[in-house]
């Protein structure tokens, strides 16, 4: 039972810090009106391995340490990762849980772009969906399915969900 737990804790902790690493690594397209954060295409986990929630979540709130957006990120960007990640978890096609970051997001982190930078709602959110779709629908969902033939891929993140999963 410890060690399940410490074995979580541990991995959610790495989790969250590739996010961080990710956003930060990549900060000049990680944030404003025009954005592909790649670090998103990790929320794809939570489509393995529910309790990934929790890194994710917190690797954002994290990564949103640096946006330009302070302190609103912290607040919209983080709540718009943690409900994709939430409708992940019980989700059964990796494309379609790949399409709810980018709404939550486009709507989301949208309209928050819009209301702070003064720019057109419509715009910035298909910005930001778009962009977010190139990172999760694209990139994640390209990596996952090279990922799935790797049995390595699933004893490491300890996937427990959807190993047999659909497109």
């Amino acid at each position: 039972m410890k060690n399940s737990l410490v074995r979580t804790i541990a991995r959610n902790a790495f989790i969250a810090a590739n996010y961080v690493v990710l956003t930060y690594a990549t900060s000049a397209i990680s944030f404003g009106p025009i954005q592909v954060r790649i670090s998103e295409a990790l929320v794809l986990l939570c489509f393995f391995r529910k309790d990934y929630i929790y890194g994710l979540t917190i690797g954002c709130l994290i990564a949103n340490l640096f946006s330009p957006y302070l302190p609103w990120d912290l607040i919209v960007g983080t709540s718009a990762t943690f409900l994709s990640c939430l409708c992940i978890c019980f989700c059964r096609h990796l494309f379609i849980a790949g399409l709810f970051p980018v709404l939550f997001n486009a709507f989301a982190v949208g309209a928050e772009i819009a209301i702070l930078d003064e720019l057109p709602f419509w715009v910035i959110t298909a910005q930001v969906g778009l962009g977010e779709f190139i990172a999760v629908c694209v990139i994640g969902y390209l990596l996952y399915l090279l990922l799935r033939k790797n049995q390595r891929f699933f004893e490491v993140t300890g996937a427990n969900q959807n190993l047999e999963f659909k497109w």
